[in-house]
C-alpha cells in the first residue's frame, strides 16, 4: 500500500512478543500471557499507561482450566486496569480476529494504542477431553454427536482432495516435513528437529489418511502485538511494520452443507477482499504463514489464496516451492504443526513471526529481502478465514 495514504490512516505494529509453546506444566496461563505482553511492551517501548485498548484472545479457557473472563485477568495481571478489555472468540482464529478487531477500532479512531494477547493453557486435562473441547469450534449437533473429531473431519477433506486432484500420501506428508525443517531454528517453536516422509507415512493412524505427525500438537502459549495509529509512531520507540489489509470471512459450521469440501470458501473471499484493497496479486506476497492445523489445511489454502492452482497444493509443497529458499516461503516458524498451535495464540504468534520476518530480526530463520507478508488464521474446518497483509514500508 502506498506510502501517500495520510499517516493517520495507517495502523502500524510497533511491538510483538512470545512464549515458547509446548507443555508448560509448571505455569499458569496468568503467568504465560504476562511473559509475552511483558516481552511485547519492552519491544514497542510502551508503558501500560499507553495502551488504551485490550483485546484478548483463547477459544475454550472454560473448559481447559475453568476460567473464563481472560480479558480483565490479563489487565489486572499487567496492570493495565482500568483499560477497556474485551475477550474475543473464533475458535483457532481467535488471534487473529482479535488482531482485526485491534485494527479497527484503532483505524476508527477511537482508539490510539491498542493491545493484543492470544493465550490458551490446554495440557491441565486429557486429550479425549481436549479433543471434545475443540469440537465445540465445530458443528455439535451434526459433526460432533454423532462421534466425528477435527481430525475426522480434516481427513474427509484430505481424503476427497485426494480422489479429486490427484494428491499421494507423500504429498500430504510435504507440509509436516516442511514445518520441522524449518522449525529447527525457531527457539519458540515445540519440535526443533527434523522428520521423514517415511515417518509420517509409517506414524500410527489418527483417521485415515491422517496420521500422528500430520497433525499439529497440543499446546501451551501466549503472544502479544501493540497496534498505533500511524501519526502516533514516532511517538514510540518500537519499529513499526505496517497493516496494508485485515479482511474477515465466514464458511458453512458444518463440512456437509459446503458445495465443495476441498475448497475454504472464506479464504477465498477474504483473500479476494485484501488483494483488492492492497492493489496487489497473490504473487506479490513475499513470505506467508499460513494455518496448518493439519498437513491437508497447508494444501487448500496456499491453492484457494491463489498462490497456486487449484488441486497444486500438494505438488507444490513437495517440490519445494515454498520452502524456505523456495519461490514463495510459507509457515518459515514451523508453522502450528512444529511451532505449536495453543489454539487461542495461533493467530497472533502468526503475526509476531510476519513482523520479526519483515524486520529483519527472525534469526537463522530469517528470509533475506521480503518487504510483504501475509497470514491466514482459520477456525474449525476452514468456518473462520481471517487475513492480513504486512508491509515493511
Amino acid at each position: 500500500m502506498s506510502k501517500e495514504i495520510p499517516a493517520k490512516e495507517r495502523i502500524a505494529i510497533i511491538g510483538v512478543g512470545q512464549t515458547a509453546f509446548g507443555e508448560q506444566w509448571d505455569r499458569s496461563i496468568r503467568r504465560i500471557s504476562l511473559t509475552a505482553a511483558t516481552a511485547c511492551l519492552a519491544d514497542a517501548g510502551v508503558s501500560g499507561d499507553d495502551i488504551d485498548a485490550l483485546y484478548v484472545s483463547n477459544t475454550s479457557t472454560s473448559s481447559f482450566i475453568q476460567q473464563e473472563h481472560q480479558a480483565v485477568m490479563a489487565a489486572d495481571s499487567g496492570g493495565l486496569l482500568p483499560v477497556a478489555s474485551t475477550e474475543v472468540e473464533a475458535a483457532c482464529a481467535s488471534g487473529g480476529v482479535a488482531v482485526r478487531h485491534a485494527f479497527l477500532a484503532v483505524k476508527s479512531g477511537e482508539h490510539k494504542v491498542a493491545m493484543v494477547i492470544g493465550c490458551e493453557k490446554m495440557s491441565d486435562i486429557s486429550e479425549p477431553a481436549i479433543a471434545d473441547t475443540l469440537m465445540s469450534a465445530a458443528d455439535r449437533e451434526w459433526e460432533g454427536q454423532i462421534g466425528a473429531t477435527f481430525p475426522a473431519l480434516f481427513a474427509l477433506l484430505a481424503r476427497r482432495h485426494m480422489h479429486h486432484y490427484g494428491t499421494t500420501e507423500e504429498q500430504l506428508a510435504a507440509p509436516a516435513v516442511k514445518a520441522h525443517a524449518n522449525a529447527v531454528d525457531n527457539p519458540y517453536a515445540q519440535f526443533r528437529f527434523k522428520i521423514t516422509t517415511e515417518q509420517v507415512l509409517k506414524g500410527p493412524v489418527v483417521a485415515d489418511p491422517l496420521r500422528m505427525l500430520h497433525c499439529a500438537p497440543i499446546s501451551d502459549g501466549a503472544a502479544a502485538a501493540i497496534l498505533v495509529r500511524g501519526d502516533l509512531v514516532e511517538k514510540f520507540e518500537g519499529d513499526p511494520i505496517w497493516i496494508d489489509a485485515s479482511t474477515q470471512a465466514s464458511d458453512t459450521l458444518a463440512l456437509h452443507d459446503r458445495p465443495h469440501i476441498t475448497r475454504f470458501g472464506a479464504v477465498t473471499s477474504a483473500a479476494k477482499k485484501a488483494f483488492e484493497k492492497c492493489k496487489m496479486k497473490p504473487k506479490d506476497v513475499e513470505i506467508a504463514e499460513v494455518h496448518d492445523s493439519f498437513s491437508i489445511s497447508e494444501i487448500i489454502a496456499v491453492e484457494d489464496l491463489g498462490f497456486v492452482e487449484k488441486g497444486k497444493g500438494g505438488f507444490a509443497i513437495a517440490d519445494g516451492y515454498f520452502d524456505k529458499k523456495g519461490t514463495l516461503p510459507v509457515n518459515v516458524s514451523g508453522g502450528l504443526k512444529a511451532k505449536g498451535h495453543p489454539v487461542g495464540a495461533t493467530g497472533i504468534a502468526q503475526v509476531v513471526e510476519m513482523v520479526e520476518q519483515l524486520r529483519g530480526t527472525a534469526g537463522k530463520r530469517q528470509v533475506k529481502g521480503v518487504k510483504r507478508g501475509l497470514t491466514l488464521n482459520l477456525g474449525g474446518t476452514g468456518s473462520t478465514a481471517v487475513l492480513h497483509i504486512l508491509n515493511r514500508e
